[in-house]
Order: structure tokens, then sequence, then C-alpha cells
């Protein structure tokens, strides 16, 4: 219900002649070292890195210039697909290809007890018609499986696909989806808890010898973890959350940090968490949180308050979300912070290219997920991927 309006005021939008959207906004984060190479776990052939970092205004940097900041060290983009049509393995499997075709780096599924396919054997059939596409989930509910068998379906995956896979993690947010399974949908502290006590398994399990863990939420006894990945030591996990516990979780334990909005309800997203400042809050979480490994973290965003759209008219699309928002929420964004948003993508290709350009130099984001909308966005991938 209803009970008010909250009202932020933001930058102005300026577009130029040739209208690209410029945003006026402080930028707190500020872009990284131009740095070549990538971190072991990735596929060296997946992307290449040129000799110069493009940035955001355009200009090139050589491989040794340097500019004062905290943010990650600048890494070339990576753009992550998802399933929007419930198809069959035959439909599954050629949009798998193209995705691969189209350049993006993952090929991402969701863990709802309501889709359609079940992630992991879902992702061992996109393995087997691809290459070089990386697979991943986005996220896994730890609440669903016991560590010591996601483990071994999860190693056995990384082996299947010669060792592509990513592992999303998280700590489910749909109560209903619990109840009507009959699973118990704990507080946030505790589902905080087994997650956390999860990831120290699967790192335990997925290195040599037996392994032992007295946890409050699991209990294993000297088991040996088998197969082993291929990925050494373990396959980059992938962890995100809207709050700070989630958000410092990731920090420690994470390879990549993606950056959500809050959940307060089930299928509704805070639309004031998924703005710039907020999002500047949020990473400044993570560093603190990560200290020196904060140089290292890959940060993910995805489109969170609507779908891709390109269009000529982006900000006739921002402000019909606006006004959804309001409706929906009693909360009143303008287009601007809207457009801005590292969690809103709506404008022309240029545009499109121009926004994920910003959200590196600014917050060190490379990272993209586009969800079912990798046709729509397939140009700029082709644009920036490895860039």
């Amino acid at each position: 219900m209803t009970t008010g309006v909250r009202t932020l005021t933001h930058a102005t939008r300026q577009c130029s002649s040739s209208g690209s959207l410029r945003v006026a906004v402080a930028r707190s984060v500020q872009a990284a070292s131009c740095q070549k190479g990538r971190e072991h776990w990735l596929d060296p052939d997946s992307i290449t890195v040129p000799a110069d970092c493009i940035h955001h205004d355009g200009a090139r940097a050589s491989p040794g210039r340097s500019m004062t900041t905290s943010a990650p060290k600048l890494r070339p983009f990576r753009f992550a697909a998802g399933l929007s049509d419930r198809v069959d393995l035959a439909g599954l499997t050629e949009y798998a290809r193209q995705v691969e075709a189209w350049g993006y780096s993952t090929f991402l599924l969701p863990d709802h007890l309501f889709e359609r396919f079940a992630p992991l054997p879902a992702l061992a059939a996109v393995a087997a018609v691809t290459s070089r596409l990386r697979i991943g989930t986005f996220m896994l509910n730890v609440g669903f499986r016991h560590p010591a068998v996601l483990a071994k379906e999860l190693a056995t995956l990384d082996q299947l696909s010669g060792g592509r896979l990513e592992v999303g993690l998280g700590v489910g947010w749909n109560p209903g989806e619990h109840h009507q399974a009959g699973l118990p949908f704990e507080s946030h502290r505790v589902r905080v808890e087994r997650l956390d006590e999860t990831i120290r398994i699967l790192k335990g399990l997925f290195a040599p010898g037996d392994f032992g863990f007295p946890g409050r939420q699991y209990h294993i006894a000297d088991l040996e973890g088998r197969p082993e990945p291929i990925q050494r030591p373990h396959p980059p996990l992938l962890i995100g959350g809207g709050g700070r516990r989630m958000l410092e979780l990731a920090a420690r334990h994470a390879q990549i940090v993606g950056l959500a909005a809050r959940v307060p309800a089930p299928f509704r997203h805070d639309p004031l968490s998924c703005l710039a400042e907020a999002t500047a809050e949020k990473v400044a979480w993570v560093r603190e949180a990560a200290g020196e490994r904060f140089g290292d973290l890959e940060l993910n965003t995805y489109p969170v308050l609507g779908p891709v759209r390109v269009t000529p008219d982006a900000v006739a699309a921002a402000r019909t979300l606006a006004q959804q928002l309001h409706e929906r929420d009693g909360v009143a964004v303008g287009e601007a912070a809207l457009l801005d948003s590292p969690h809103v993508f709506f404008g022309t290709i240029e545009q499109l290219v121009d926004k994920c350009l910003g959200l590196r130099e600014r917050f060190g984001i490379s990272y993209i997920m586009v969800g079912g909308e990798a046709a729509a966005f397939a140009p700029v991938v082709e644009r920036l991927a490895g860039r």
C-alpha cells in the first residue's frame, strides 16, 4: 500500500546535438589504471585485451597510465546473456550458439522452481554445443541444495564444460516457492549464514584432500571432493546483493561481485537502491570489506527495473518507467536519474555504448548481464567486448 511519495532530486540530463545522453552527475568513483590481461580463472582465448584501454571520454590511455582512484582496475568488458523464452532443448541450444556467435562471454540461467529448466542440467546442454561461451548461474539458491552435493555437481559441470563454469550463489528472495515446496524460508540472517558456510564448504571440497567443516548450518566430516574442478583453485564465484551484509560477504569471498537492488518484497525492487548514488555507496562498502583484494574484483550489474530497450527516444522510455514506479511504489524518480542508473539500459546503440563506458569509468563495472535481450544488445557487445 502506498503511504507517501519519496522524491529524488537529481542532476539534469543534457542532450548533445548528436543525440547522445550526457548525465551531469558527480563522479564519486573514478576509473582505475588501465590493465592488460585477465585473471587466471577466465579462458584466455575468450577475450582479447587491446594494447590500449578506451576511456569514456574517447581518449586512449597507454598501458602504464594511471588515475587517482580506489576503484577496481579497469577490466575489459564482458557481457552475459540470459534466456527469456520458454524454449525446448532445440531452442535452448540454438539460442546458446547464437549468443556465442554474438560475442557474449557468458550464458547465465536463474534458479527458481517456477522456471522451465533446472539450471545445472540445462547449462550442461549449452556447454555441449558451444566451445568458447562460459556458462553460469544467476543465482543458485543455496537453500535448495546441500553444499556437499552441490560441490560435486558444480565440479562435474566444470569438467564437462572444459573449465567454463561461473558459480553464482544467492540466499533466495521468494518465500512463495519455498512454502509451496515445503522448504523453510528462514530469516535473512540465517540465510546469509547458510550462504557463508556453503561458500566455505565449496572451496574446501574443490581443493585436494579430505575436508571437514563443523558449522552451525552444515557439518562435513573428512569428505574428499570428487571430481576436482578444472579451474583452480575453483571456478569463479559470483555473489551479489543490494544490502551491506551481502555485499560485504561477496567482497570477502567472491571473484565477481554483483551490484543488485534491494528487494523489500517478492518481485519488488526498491527503485532508489538502483540509482547512481546508491551504487556508489555499494561500491564503497565492497571496497572497505575487500581491503587489498578489491583491485582483483570484477563488478557486475544487470537491468533490474525493466528489460533492455534499444530506442531512439530514451527519455520517453524513462518517463514511462517513472510513471510505473510512481504508481506501483509511490516513488518519484526523475527521467534523468533513471537514465543514469546502472540498472537501466534505454537508448540507441551509441547511447548504450556510451553508458557502458561510463559505468566502467565511474564505478569500475565491466561485466554486464543483459538478460533475455541478447539480440537487441548484440551491437553493443560487438563494439565493446574484450576492450
